[in-house]
């Protein structure tokens, strides 16, 4: 079935539109990421699924579609994935801060995202002037790793049709399903995997809770940064952490409350130069880190833990 086929399904506007099966979903997807449909169609495809909202089975299509071309990255040990898609423009972009914290706990953390954002400060960039650049071979994923570094490798390079159907923002201006099924990404092989998703809307949270507990996801779920998957410096927000499909409070922490009685000392500048010399200042303990940023990467460090026992216990009774 052609892609103009599911659009008759899914552009009939917001109380009109069909939901995609699974199965329509990923076929509908592939059509895309494969150039198998016009550019008017996959104009149309993402303004569609943006009136519209995505369903979970929808969401799962998506995203077996694009994993299906993913160039995939071997390793032998559980991987911390961090989707980093938005950026930042009034705070600084902490992302790069949170990958090298993990990296330096000893575990092997995946940076992913685009290079540049209009008007943002990408990941990318302050990695850049951290010293750290994009990984353009995935066989330089685990020399970084080796290095006890984190690895930023480019969605261009993962999935080169994924990163063309994310640059139609600029085009139409608008996000499409591309930036959603882009945060749930998993292109490791051999491995288990923690995915970083945020959310910046309640209705979003509870979709990825319900696809973290029904296809059985290890993923920590926050309400992000300027849509980056990092604690807010300023006020601890809410992180549920879900290992095997089930809810740990125990690696779970609730939002702040109340009024803020204390601010952290974050740089006045948010450009990638001054932002990489706060995150050397906090990894070198010439400034103090923010408390929900080190809460985060407890969480985390203490879920891929986690992670690492489960895996121990199974090709143990294996």
């Amino acid at each position: 079935m052609t892609l103009d086929a599911h659009l008759k399904s899914i552009g009939r506007g917001a109380s009109g539109s069909q939901a995609l099966s699974r199965d329509a979903a990923e076929a509908a997807m592939a059509e895309v990421l494969d150039g198998r449909a016009g550019a008017a169609e996959v104009g149309a495809f993402v303004m569609a699924m943006r009136m519209k909202g995505e369903t979970l089975d929808e969401l799962v299509g998506f995203l077996a579609a694009v994993q299906a071309r993913t160039v995939p990255v071997p390793s032998a040990r559980p991987v911390v994935l961090i989707p980093s898609y938005n950026g930042s423009r009034k705070l600084p972009n902490l992302t790069p801060l949170l990958a090298l914290w993990l990296a330096r706990e000893g575990l092997q953390v995946l940076v992913h995202g685009p290079l540049a954002e209009p008007s943002r400060v990408t990941s990318a960039a302050v990695l850049s002037d951290l010293g750290l650049q994009p990984v353009l071979h995935p066989q330089e994923i685990a020399r970084a790793w080796s290095r006890r570094e984190p690895a930023f490798v480019p969605t261009g390079v993962l999935c080169p049709p994924l990163q063309a159907l994310l640059d139609l923002r600029r085009v139409i201006g608008l996000r499409g399903p591309g930036h959603t099924v882009a945060k749930m990404l998993d292109p490791v092989l051999g491995a288990p995997t923690l995915r970083l998703v945020n959310h910046t809307h309640p209705e979003f949270g509870a979709l990825m809770s319900a696809w973290a507990q029904r296809e059985r996801i290890d993923a920590v779920l926050l309400r992000g940064t300027e849509g980056e998957p990092v604690a807010d410096p300023r006020r601890q927000p809410r992180i549920d952490t879900w290992l095997g499909g089930e809810l740990h409070p125990e690696l779970s922490v609730a939002a702040q409350e109340g009024v803020l009685t204390e601010l952290p000392l974050l740089p006045r500048a948010t450009d990638p130069a001054s932002t990489a010399v706060y995150v050397q200042e906090v990894l070198s303990g010439m400034r103090p880190a923010p408390p929900p940023l080190a809460r985060q990467v407890a969480l985390i460090v203490a879920a891929a833990a986690a992670l690492a026992r489960r895996r121990g216990a199974r090709e143990l009774s294996a």
